[in-house]
C-alpha cells in the first residue's frame, strides 16, 4: 500500500499553481495566459482482517478536473487585464443562484408561518 500512495504522490506532485495558469500563448498578435481552477483528490485504505484471516483488502483511487476560467490579456494601455470564460462563469452561477433562490423560499416560508 506505501509502495501504491508513493505512486499517487509522485504523480500528483507537478499539479498546482503551475497547472492553474498555463503557459502564454501568442494570439493575433496579443500574449493571452490561461488560467484555470485545478482540482484533485486521491486516497486509500486497506484491512488486514481479523488475525489469522487468509486475505486482505487494500485498495485506493483518484481524480480531478480542471475548469477553464478564462485569461490574462494585455488591453491597448498596455494593463493587465482578466477576461472570465463566459460559459464558465454562467456554470459557476448556478449552484448560487440556486443556494439564493432556496434560502428566499425559506425566508418566505418563516415569515408566513409566523403570521398564522
Amino acid at each position: 500500500m506505501a509502495e501504491a500512495f508513493s505512486s499517487l504522490v509522485e504523480t500528483f506532485r507537478n499539479v498546482g499553481v503551475a497547472r492553474a495558469y498555463g503557459a502564454p500563448v501568442q494570439i493575433g498578435g496579443e500574449e493571452l495566459i490561461p488560467v484555470a481552477l485545478v482540482s484533485f483528490g486521491f486516497g486509500g485504505g486497506g484491512d488486514s482482517g481479523p488475525e489469522g484471516a487468509n486475505g486482505a483488502a487494500e485498495g485506493g483511487g483518484g481524480g480531478g478536473f480542471v475548469l477553464p476560467l478564462g485569461a490574462y490579456l494585455t488591453d491597448g494601455q498596455g494593463r493587465l487585464v482578466f477576461r472570465a470564460n463566459t460559459l464558465t462563469l454562467l456554470a459557476g452561477l448556478v449552484p448560487v443562484v440556486c443556494a439564493v433562490g432556496m434560502a428566499v423560499r425559506g425566508v418566505i416560508k418563516t415569515v408566513n408561518a409566523s403570521r398564522r
